[in-house]
């Protein structure tokens, strides 16, 4: 964006650039590694005299409004799976009972709407896992042992001297929906759409298990329940995370952490647990930034510098004009000291950073301009503009498995995401069994 501005007045005008997270730290470092800027970030809304009250923004004690519970769960000589079974059935069984409860006393009151019903947010549980690894094993568990148990689950846990049971029995869809990486798109916006409705719509849901993809974007005030399997990895991930529950200042959220007791770490967060939940903000974590790394050139520099070169030069601009040798030459050095000038703006005490692009940016030109002559400067950008051999590729691009090394160098990607080709497996030798006798 700094690239494509124009100067006015000598000045170049630059973006700017808006930025909103409740779990940050060194943001000064950070912009300057990302986006070049060296003066300090504004915030707002400013903190003023009093932290408290800012006038924009006010902070609202848990005694006037509602926020969330953390519960920390440890059983040591049980495993997380038995864990996670048993509290699973304990948190149903018991807002289906406390559902009931209410929906009984709502009847009662003339014009009262049942999708009022205050233990609406508790009937969907959900689960959040630090891998998919632990996510398939509890979903494999909801499938066969949590659907079951809980139809009877209001007859086994009884104790001494109940008048009337503390559970009450529950049938639900034995299927749990997934919010994780390997749900296509659709599914994921269907099942946030689902999340929303209340729990006396037919589409509702009982169950839903996710990864760090819920950290930020779900935005859903009805969820009020979750449980979280082992602690995250970061604090910052596990602020986001339990922050999808208790939305509503109407209805406090309940986060169930179960925490490994043969796991150092966990157990050192369940010994201090009180006292790093009332202070965990102050240990957030400073997020890496690091866009000069050597894997992240390797993915995205090829791509920058050919949208550079098209916009420097209006000759390569369009769609078949990428096999003009002598002005793709032409317009490397431009590139290159534009290039530069970023990084040592972003990295001011790397000063061999520059000159390694830089040398990286001669080189990727280089290319182009063998590859331009190698097809008698006759090349398009795409494959869809036309009948010229093709200058850039998409990583899971078939056609690069027949063509030249070189034309690997020139793979533009849809995201920077660290998304690789598929590895097929092929079996070089066959087993076959011998029969005895």
């Amino acid at each position: 964006m700094n690239f494509l501005l124009k100067q006015k007045d000598k000045l170049i005008l630059r973006p700017k650039i808006i930025a909103s997270t409740a779990t940050v730290k060194r943001a000064t470092q950070q912009l300057r590694a990302l986006f070049a800027r060296s003066t300090n970030p504004a915030v707002f809304p400013a903190p003023g005299p009093d932290r408290k009250d800012s006038f924009f923004s006010k902070t609202v004690p848990v005694t006037d409004a509602n926020g969330r519970i953390y519960v920390g769960v440890s059983a040591p000589g049980r495993n997380l799976k038995a864990l996670m079974l048993r509290v699973s059935l304990a948190v149903m069984a018991t807002s289906q009972k406390l559902y009931k409860e209410e929906e009984k006393l709502l009847k009662q009151l003339p014009g009262s709407d049942l999708g009022d019903n205050p233990v609406d947010p508790y009937m969907t549980l959900l689960g959040y896992f630090n891998t998919i690894k632990e996510l398939g094993v509890t979903r494999r568990l909801i499938e066969e042992e949590v659907t079951s148990q809980l139809t009877t689950y209001n007859l086994r846990k009884r104790f001494k001297g109940d008048i009337s049971p503390r559970y009450a029995k529950r049938k639900i869809d034995n299927i749990p929906l997934e919010l994780t990486s390997r749900v296509p798109t659709s599914e994921v916006s269907e099942t946030k759409a689902r999340l929303a409705l209340k729990f006396s719509e037919p589409r509702r849901v009982d169950t839903a298990l996710a990864t760090n993809m819920i950290s930020v974007g779900l935005d859903i005030t009805r969820l009020g329940l979750m449980v979280i399997l082992g602690q995250p990895k970061t604090t910052s991930e596990y602020i986001q995370a339990s922050s999808r529950v208790g939305r509503d200042d109407k209805r406090p959220g309940l986060v169930i952490v179960l925490l490994n007791p043969n796991r150092p770490r966990d157990q050192s967060y369940y010994e201090r647990f009180q006292f790093w939940h009332s202070t965990f903000y102050k240990d957030v974590e400073a997020t890496s930034v690091t866009p000069y790394a050597v894997r992240a050139l390797e993915r995205s520099l090829p791509s920058i510098c050919i949208a550079m070169a098209r916009h420097i030069n209006p000759e390569l601009s369009w769609a078949k004009n990428a096999g003009l040798d002598q002005i793709i030459s032409n317009t490397a050095e431009e590139v290159e000291l534009r290039l530069g000038d970023r990084i040592k703006r972003a990295c001011p005490g790397d000063k061999e950073l520059a000159i390694n692009v830089q040398s990286q940016v001669r080189n990727i030109f280089d290319k182009w301009s063998r590859l331009a002559i190698e097809k008698d400067n006759q090349m398009q950008y795409g494959k869809e503009e036309g009948e010229y051999p093709s200058l850039l590729h998409t990583p899971l691009d078939p056609d690069l498995e027949e063509l030249p090394p070189i034309h690997r160098e020139f793979i533009a990607n849809w995201s920077l995401r660290d998304v690789e080709p598929t590895s097929a497996l092929i079996m070089t030798r066959m087993y076959e069994l011998e029969e005895n006798g």
